[in-house]
């Protein structure tokens, strides 16, 4: 549905200024989701938890590899738009739990280059998550640099 308000944008046009990303090497939306939009110069991926895309297996090996399950899965979605880390400038972690964060935070500051803005963030530790899974990393990324 379209808000009334919306002003000279149609629904095509609309249609025509948002682009899907979808890659086979991150999992497959379980819903009514993409796995990234592009819209105006950003992509924002959607939430990864540590499903391994080849199997649709959670990675149960800890919080360790969990993480790193999960930015592999980030990795995915933006080399499918021909982007990188390099081009993140927000991300939100969920956590099951705050005590994970410093193991986190080592794993997830390896995955930026350290000679560029590490970009804005907030974690949190919220009651659960999908499957059950100690973290959640979502993306919003600038397309050009």
């Amino acid at each position: 549905m379209v808000h009334q308000n919306a002003g000279n944008c149609s629904l095509e046009n609309l249609i025509m200024q948002k682009q899907e990303i979808k890659t086979e090497h991150a999992p497959a939306p379980i819903g009514p989701y993409s796995q990234a939009i592009i819209a105006n110069g950003f992509l924002f991926a959607s939430g990864q938890i540590a499903i391994i895309p080849q199997t649709g297996e959670l990675e149960t090996g800890g919080i360790q590899s969990e993480t790193h399950q999960v930015m592999k899965n980030i990795d995915a979605v933006l080399k499918q738009a021909n982007i990188s880390f390099d081009h993140v400038v927000k991300t939100t972690i969920f956590l099951s739990d705050m005590s994970l964060f410093p193991q986190v935070n080592e794993i997830y500051g390896g995955y930026f280059n350290s000679n560029i803005p590490a970009p804005a963030r907030e974690t949190v530790a919220v009651k659960g998550l999908p499957r059950g899974v100690q973290i959640e990393i979502s993306v919003t990324a600038v397309i050009n640099l």
